[in-house]
C-alpha cells in the first residue's frame, strides 16, 4: 500500500482535497499521460519495430510520433492545460485514423476513445466536436473504401453496411461521451457548492472568533472569570482572571473536567453535576450553579458558575460550552449571617422557635412515612430566677449557655435541642421505636442539670422539670404538641420538680409502672426473687447433652412471673444488670461444677452478658476468673453469649474483655446470629467459638426452603471460620433431621426441652435424655 502511495504522489502530486473541476481535469490529464507513457513504453515500442519490419511505415511512424509527443507533454508540464489536452486528443485521433485506414474497422476503438477523453478533459462541447469529427471521418473512410480505394479491412463492405456500423459506433460513443460530460458537470457543481460552503464556514468561524474575543473582553472587564470547555475532549480552559480569583498561577489549574471536579466541595459536587447534565441534555436553557471551590491556600470560595452550550454535532450531542465564574463569597457570608440570626438563639447558639418548628415539621413527615413516633420534651430550669436575682443576669446567661451544652450532650446529633426563650428548652427526639430511650434521655438531662454550675467564681445549683408528649399518639399538630408538653412539664413541677411527666394518662401509668418495677428490681436480688432456668443444648450427631444455657426468671411477689423482655431493659437502663449478671454467673458456675461431677466431666453452661455489662468499667471479669479458680473449675466450663450489636460498637475496652475471656479459656458464643448487623469482618476480627442461628430461621425450616439454604450457608461459613454452630428454636423432629443433615453441631429448643429449674433439668436428664440418643 505504501509503494502505491509513493508512485501516486511522485506522478500525480500530493494527496490533497480537490479545489475545483479544473484541478480535477488537470490531475486526470496527468494520470492519462502517465498511463500513456508507461503503457506506450511497453506496447508502442514493440509495435513500431514490428510495423517497420512488415513494411507498415505509416503505422510505425504514427506510433513513434505519438509516443514522442506523450513524452514531450509529460516533460512540459508547465504548458497550458488546454494545449496539452487538445494535443493529446489530436494525437489520439491521428493514431485512430491511421490505424483505421491501414488496419481496418478493428481500430475504431481509438476513435471511440477520442470523444470520451474529450468529454473528460474539456467538457461537453469538446465531446460534441470530437463526435462530429469521428462521424465525418468514418463516413469519409467508408466512402473512399467503396470508391475503389484499396483500404485494408474494408473489402466486401457495402456503403449501406458501413453506414449501419458507423451509426452503431456513433450511438455507443455518444452515449459514453455525453454520460461522462454530464457526470463532469455534476461534479463541477458539487465542487463549487463545497467551495462556497467552505468559504461560508470560514467566515462563520472568523465571526465566532471575533465574537469570542468581544464577549471575553466584556465579561472579564466586569471582574468575572471566563471558561471555555471542549466537551468532546473533556478539556476546559480558564481565563487569567479565574485563576487569580482562586489564588492559582496561570497553568496551575487542571484542564481535565474530571480532575477539576476534585476541587469542588464534596457537598456541592452532586448538585453541580446534576445541573450541568440537565443543560447538556437540553433540559434547561442555561447552566447555573452555586458551589464552593478549593483555593490554592486550601480555603473554600463560593463561586457562581453560569454557562451555555454553543455547539452541538449533527446528532444533537454537545461539543462546546462557554461560561463565567463569579465570586459570591461575600454574598454567601452575608446570607449565612442573616439566616443564622433568623433561626438560632444568639446566646446559646441553639435553634430558636422558628428553626424548631421547621425541624419538627420535617421529623413528623419522615415519621409519618416510616410509621414511627416523635417525642417532644419541654425543659424548664427550676430556681433559675433565684440565680438571676442573686448573681445577676451575666451569671444567668453563663448558666444558660452551660445548660444548653449539657443538654446537647445527652442526645444524638440527629435530635434537636432548641431554646424558646428565658430558661425554657425544647428537645425533639425523632424516629423513636422504644419508650425506654426517651426515659433514659430525660433522666440523663435531669441528672446533668442537677450538677453544680461553676459560673466564674460563683457556684449555682438548679434542677429541671420535663414534660413529654408524643406524635402521633397524643397530637398531630405542632402547636398541640407544644401545648401538651408544656402542660406535662407543669405537672412535673407540681409533683416536686427535678422529674419528668408524660402528658397522657396511659403513658403516665406506664412510666409509673416502670418506676415501680425499677424500684422492685433493686430489692429482687436481696429478697431472692430471681430464679435461674436451664435449657439443654443437644449434640445433633450423637444426642449427647453436655451443654446448657442459663436463663434468668423473675418471680415477682405480686405480679407473678415477669418476662425478661420487660425487666432486662429496665435493669440495663438502671445499671442493675451488672449485679444481676454477676449473680447469674455465680449460680451457673456452682451448677456446672455439680453437673460436671454428676453427668459429664466436660459439661458447659452458657450465660448471657449484656452490652451494658461490657461497657461497665470494673473488675467483674477478674472476679469471675477468681470465682472459677475457687471452685476449681476450668474456663472451658463456662461460655459467655454476646449479641451482634456488641461487635459493631466494640471499642478497646470491649475488645480487651473478649480477649480476657479467650485467655481464661471461657468460650464466646454469638447469639441470635442473622438478625443483627454483624459482618464477616467482625467474625474474623474477634475470636468466636459458637455461632447461634436465630430461631426465626429455624422456625420456618422445611425441605427446599430458603431458610434451609440460609442455615446451610451459615453452617458452612462458620465451620470454615473454625466455629461450631448451635441452632435455636428447634421444635420438631423434621427440623432436627434437616439441621443434622446440614451438618449443624448443636440444637436447642422445645423439641428437646423447655428451660427449667435445676432440679427439673436433672430429672429430665435421667428420664427423657435417653430417648434422644436412642
Amino acid at each position: 500500500m505504501s509503494a502505491c502511495r509513493t508512485i501516486r504522489q511522485k506522478f500525480l502530486g500530493p494527496d490533497i482535497a480537490l479545489r475545483d473541476i479544473h484541478d480535477w481535469r488537470d490531475r486526470l490529464l496527468t494520470a492519462i499521460l502517465m498511463v500513456a507513457l508507461v503503457m506506450g513504453s511497453l506496447t508502442a515500442v514493440p509495435s513500431v519495430i514490428q510495423a517497420w519490419r512488415e513494411g507498415q511505415t505509416a503505422i510505425a511512424a504514427v506510433d513513434a510520433l505519438a509516443l514522442a509527443w506523450v513524452v514531450f507533454m509529460w516533460r512540459k508540464r508547465g504548458l497550458s492545460f488546454h494545449f496539452r489536452a487538445w494535443s493529446l486528443l489530436l494525437v489520439l485521433y491521428a493514431v485512430g485514423v491511421v490505424l483505421l485506414v491501414n488496419i481496418g474497422p478493428v481500430s475504431q476503438i481509438y476513435l471511440m476513445a477520442f470523444p470520451v477523453m474529450a468529454a473528460l478533459l474539456v467538457g461537453l462541447r469538446g465531446a460534441l466536436l470530437a463526435l462530429a469529427l469521428d462521424a465525418l471521418t468514418l463516413f469519409l473512410v467508408g466512402y473512399l473504401a467503396n470508391a475503389n480505394f484499396q483500404l485494408a479491412g474494408f473489402q466486401g463492405q457495402s456503403l449501406s453496411k458501413w453506414g449501419v456500423i458507423t451509426a452503431n459506433f456513433m450511438f455507443v460513443a455518444s452515449l459514453i461521451a455525453i454520460s461522462c460530460a454530464t457526470l463532469l458537470q455534476g461534479l463541477e457543481k458539487s465542487l463549487d457548492r463545497v467551495k462556497k460552503d467552505a468559504a461560508a464556514r470560514e467566515m462563520s468561524e472568523a465571526a465566532l472568533r471575533a465574537n469570542d474575543a468581544r464577549w471575553k473582553l466584556a465579561l472579564e472587564s466586569t471582574g468575572d472569570g471566563v471558561w471555555d470547555c471542549d466537551l468532546t475532549q473533556r478539556k476546559i480552559i480558564f481565563s487569567d482572571r479565574f485563576t487569580e480569583m482562586c489564588g492559582y498561577e496561570p497553568g496551575e489549574l487542571p484542564q481535565d473536567i474530571d480532575e477539576l471536579d476534585h476541587l469542588i466541595h464534596p457537598e456541592d459536587l452532586p448538585s453541580l453535576k446534576e445541573d450541568r447534565l440537565a443543560h447538556l441534555e437540553g433540559l434547561t436553557p442555561t447552566h447555573a450553579s452555586e458551589h464552593r471551590v478549593r483555593c490554592k491556600d486550601g480555603s473554600w470560595k463560593w463561586l457562581l458558575t453560569r454557562g451555555l452550550v454553543i455547539a452541538r454535532d449533527a446528532g444533537g450531542r454537545p461539543e462546546r460550552m462557554i461560561g463565567t465564574q463569579t465570586d459570591i463569597t461575600s454574598r454567601k457570608q452575608s446570607e449565612a449571617l442573616i439566616w443564622q440570626q433568623a433561626n438560632y438563639d444568639g446566646l446559646t447558639g441553639l435553634p430558636n422557635r422558628r428553626m424548631l418548628r421547621d425541624r419538627l415539621e420535617q421529623d413528623i413527615k419522615k415519621c409519618k412515612r416510616d410509621g414511627q413516633s416523635v417525642a417532644v420534651m419541654f425543659i424548664d430550669l427550676d430556681h433559675f430566677k433565684e440565680v438571676n436575682d442573686t448573681l445577676g443576669h451575666d451569671h444567668g446567661d453563663m448558666l444558660l449557655v452551660e445548660a444548653a451544652h449539657r443538654i446537647r450532650h445527652c442526645v444524638r446529633d440527629s435530635d434537636t435541642v432548641a431554646r424558646l426563650g428565658g430558661d425554657e428548652f425544647t428537645v425533639v427526639l425523632p424516629e423513636l421505636d422504644k419508650l425506654p430511650r426517651v426515659e433514659q434521655i430525660a433522666q440523663d438531662i435531669i441528672a446533668v442539670l442537677g450538677e453544680v454550675f461553676q459560673l466564674g467564681n460563683e457556684r449555682a445549683y438548679v434542677s429541671a422539670s420535663i414534660g413529654i408528649t408524643f406524635f402521633p399518639d397524643d397530637a398531630t399538630e405542632i402547636e398541640d404538641l407544644f401545648k401538651q408538653a408544656d402542660q406535662a412539664m407543669y405537672v412535673a413541677k407540681d409533683h416536686g420538680r427535678s422529674r419528668f411527666s408524660y402528658f397522657t394518662q396511659s403513658l403516665q401509668e406506664a412510666a409509673q409502672t416502670r418506676v415501680r418495677l425499677t424500684n422492685d428490681l433493686r430489692v429482687a436480688l436481696t429478697d431472692q426473687q430471681f430464679r435461674v432456668f436451664y435449657q439443654p443444648i443437644v449434640d445433633l450427631q450423637t444426642g449427647r447433652v453436655h451443654k446448657a444455657e442459663a436463663l434468668i426468671r423473675w418471680q415477682h411477689p405480686t405480679r407473678g412471673l415477669v418476662s425478661p423482655a420487660i425487666f432486662i431493659p429496665i435493669a440495663e437502663s438502671s445499671g442493675l444488670i451488672n449485679e444481676i449478671g454477676d449473680w447469674v454467673f455465680r449460680q451457673s458456675a456452682a451448677q456446672v461444677k455439680r453437673w460436671r461431677g454428676q453427668y459429664q466431666p466436660d459439661f458447659q453452661i452458657s450465660v448471657n452478658k449484656s452490652p451494658v455489662q461490657f461497657r461497665h468499667e470494673d473488675n467483674t471479669l477478674q472476679q469471675w476468673f477468681a470465682h472459677l479458680d475457687k471452685l476449681e473449675l476450668p474456663g472451658q466450663s463456662m461460655a459467655v453469649e454476646i449479641t451482634e450489636g456488641l461487635l459493631l460498637e466494640a471499642n478497646d475496652g470491649v475488645s480487651g474483655q473478649l480477649r480476657a475471656l479467650r485467655q481464661a479459656g471461657i468460650s464466646v458464643s454469638l447469639d441470635d446470629f442473622g438478625t443483627g448487623y454483624s459482618s464477616l469482618s467482625y467474625l474474623q476480627k474477634f475470636d468466636i467459638d459458637y455461632l447461634k442461628i436465630d430461631q426465626t430461621f429455624v422456625r420456618g425450616l422445611a425441605p427446599a426452603s430458603k431458610n434451609l439454604a440460609l442455615c446451610k450457608a451459615i453452617i458452612v461459613m462458620a465451620h470454615e471460620l473454625g466455629m461450631l454452630v448451635v441452632a435455636e428454636g428447634v421444635e420438631t423432629a423434621e427440623q432436627r433431621a434437616l439441621l443434622t443433615e446440614a451438618g449443624c453441631d448443636f440444637g436447642q429448643g422445645y423439641h428437646f426441652a423447655k428451660p427449667m429449674p435445676a432440679d427439673d433439668f436433672e430429672t429430665w436428664y435421667r428420664t427423657d435424655l435417653p430417648a434422644l440418643t436412642a
